[in-house]
């Protein structure tokens, strides 16, 4: 099954990707003309910063934190993860640590082509760096019949209407990110 399957569907996808990007440049103005960090593509084998997974081998969502002051391993950039589940864990982890995150970066389901397939109902990945958004601009489907790197996977969406589509289809329930938990991440068993 492949979802959207109009030009127009993915044309506005794009255009609400490129709206997404200007109001982050927006806000990072507003910030005192400091830039918050711009997201990087997750395409050259790289592992989860969380479990290891080399991120391009896996479907599903994946993420990246930009952090004030710290970075794995001391290297310059965002930490990355090969899922949802294991970038809320980690930057739950990192923030008891005394870390503060700048930006957190999801898979904007709203803004790609994906596909959900196979026997796990598998959705498919999305490592360029145009297909994140902050999380504080997207809506989470939690509990979905869908799978990613780490099992049901947590799918994220800027449009809200879309990601209510999806739970429908899916099950599941949204929330906004800015509500996710500790206790849902557990629930998830990482």
């Amino acid at each position: 099954m492949s979802t959207p399957d109009s030009d127009s569907a993915v044309d506005r996808r794009r255009v609400l990707g490129l709206v997404g990007a200007a109001a982050l440049g927006s806000v990072a103005g507003c910030l005192g003309g400091e830039s918050v960090p711009e997201p990087v593509a997750l395409d050259e084998g790289q592992s989860c910063d969380n479990c290891g997974m080399v991120i391009e081998d896996h479907p599903g969502p994946t993420g990246q934190i930009f952090f004030e002051s710290n970075s794995p391993d001391g290297r310059d950039g965002p930490a990355w993860f090969c899922s949802t589940v294991c970038t809320y864990d980690y930057r739950f982890e990192r923030v008891d640590e005394g870390w503060s995150p700048v930006v957190t970066y999801l898979t904007d389901y709203s803004t790609v082509d994906y596909e959900v397939g196979g026997e796990e109902n598998t959705i498919s990945a999305h490592l360029e760096a145009d297909a994140y958004a902050p999380d504080s601009d997207l809506t989470l489907v939690i509990r979905t019949d869908v799978t990613g790197a780490m099992g049901d996977a947590i799918i994220p969406f800027s449009d809200e209407a879309e990601a209510t589509e999806f739970a429908d289809t899916y099950g599941g329930e949204t929330i906004a990110a800015s509500d996710i938990s500790r206790e849902l991440i557990d629930e998830r068993g990482v």
